[in-house]
């Protein structure tokens, strides 16, 4: 005897209908991954946005190719002539690259497979929302998304009387830096590091703190602001973790610091940019008097 047709069996069929359906993947023959030799190809590619890339090319300058403190691995998609079209670090933090539409595709279902877990995915304009679209298929949903403006300064530029000393932050200081981090990290994608890797977030804060890449002032032993320089090159500065302590915002600090030290960086590098996101309109008051002008936007992932 057949079995009756219900009407909750007719709504699960009318369910799988609209489910989405994995999308048919791309020739995967031109995706690579990316080794040390391929070091000045990749630099050369990168180098035509030198703004865009500044991370991925402070990562390669500093730990190579393949290095564990990437915390990914870097993939390369070449074109029918064999040239690179897109480059991406597929990993915790995942940047993309790519001039094509084909090499967004192809790089997305690559990470797919990633051996390390994906936190963020990011890059300029709607690149990120094309990857995510390939690498999600509409089955996932990202946990959050932001838009974020980007933030530049070069010479000439308006520098505002400073008198607090900025100086570079000392080993000691690791524990106040690294909670100043935690707090930023968790207003902007509502994970507290602190909390979730204590351990790793500290060694990484550590080694920032080294290579003499975070600027602070101290007031009577206390953190009253901090500014990292996340990624650097000959030509660009990307800082990030900029933290003023909360009974001294709303008092021109935050600018007065930011335009001293920008002053500073731009006697080894020619373009300083930053990212907030388009929410932060008080953090974009100071950007703007420091000196800073919106240049462009992005999208940032939060897988």
């Amino acid at each position: 005897m057949n079995n009756p047709i219900t009407l909750a069996a007719i709504e699960t069929f009318s369910q799988t209908l609209t489910q989405p359906i994995m999308g048919i993947a791309p020739d995967m023959s031109g995706v690579r991954e990316l080794k040390n030799e391929n070091r000045a190809e990749i630099l050369d590619f990168l180098a035509v946005r030198p703004v865009h890339t500044v991370v991925m090319t402070s990562f390669v300058n500093d730990n190579g190719i393949e290095s564990d403190l990437n915390r990914g691995k870097f993939y390369g998609h070449r074109n029918a002539q064999g040239s690179l079209d897109g480059v991406a670090l597929i990993g915790h933090t995942t940047l993309v690259e790519a001039r094509t539409e084909n090499a967004i595709k192809s790089l997305a279902f690559t990470a797919r497979s990633s051996e390390t877990p994906i936190h963020l995915i990011m890059s300029d304009g709607t690149a990120a929302e094309s990857f995510w679209k390939y690498f999600g298929d509409g089955v996932i949903q990202p946990r959050l998304k932001c838009k974020e403006m980007l933030f530049e300064v070069s010479f000439p530029f308006m520098v505002r009387n400073c008198k607090q000393e900025i100086r570079t932050a000392k080993a000691d200081e690791l524990l106040p830096i690294a909670e100043a981090q935690a707090e930023i990290a968790f207003m902007e994608c509502g994970v507290d590091p602190m909390q979730k890797d204590r351990e790793g977030f500290l060694k990484r804060v550590a080694r920032r703190i080294e290579q003499g890449r975070v600027f602070v002032v101290f007031e009577n032993n206390k953190l009253v602001f901090k500014a990292d320089i996340i990624a650097e090159t000959t030509e660009v500065a990307y800082l990030e973790g900029i933290y003023v302590a909360p009974e001294r915002r709303g008092q021109g600090i935050g600018s007065d610091c930011l335009a001293k030290l920008s002053l500073d960086l731009l006697n080894r590098v020619e373009n300083i940019c930053l990212l907030s996101n388009v929410e932060f309109k008080n953090a974009h008051q100071s950007y703007f008097k420091a000196g800073y002008k919106n240049t462009d936007c992005c999208t940032t992932i939060f897988v």
